[in-house]
């Protein structure tokens, strides 16, 4: 009988260890987390188009345009969503939170997130964002 109490203790034991593997974080970070999330965009969508963070974080998109089309991917409150929707930039990956994407193909993008709050993200090629191609960006405490 002693073959299952191994089993289970070998079970927990592998779920403790998976548990505090999930968390990654940074060289001498005092609670900062690095985490790398997967964005797909299809039919002019982000998916998922909602984001969870706490502050601290930095993240790295990973994004991936499955459309025939390009696509932009930009962070930021509505003052630089406003900008980008009436701005002239054609191209975008100088600065954190700002990349074009290709149709077919996977660009990333990495954005730490100091301060508790909402930001957006959207594409702002011709219609696109009035079309619906936004998300949000929910920063806890």
């Amino acid at each position: 009988m002693k073959t299952p109490r191994l089993i289970v203790a070998l079970l927990v034991l592998a779920l403790l260890l998976g548990t505090s593997c999930g968390e990654a974080r940074g060289p001498g970070s005092g609670g900062n987390k690095e985490v790398e999330v997967d964005v797909r965009i299809r039919f002019s969508k982000f998916i998922p188009d909602e984001f969870e963070f706490e502050a601290g974080t930095t993240v790295t998109f990973v994004v991936k345009n499955d459309d025939e089309i390009d696509h932009e991917f930009l962070i930021g409150d509505e003052a630089v969503q406003r900008a980008h929707e009436l701005g002239t930039e054609a191209h975008h990956g100088a600065r954190p939170g700002e990349i074009s994407i290709p149709a077919f193909e996977t660009r990333e993008t990495t954005y730490t997130f100091d301060e508790p709050g909402t930001l957006l993200i959207g594409c702002h090629l011709p219609t696109h964002y009035d079309f619906g191609m936004r998300g949000t960006i929910t920063i806890g405490p």
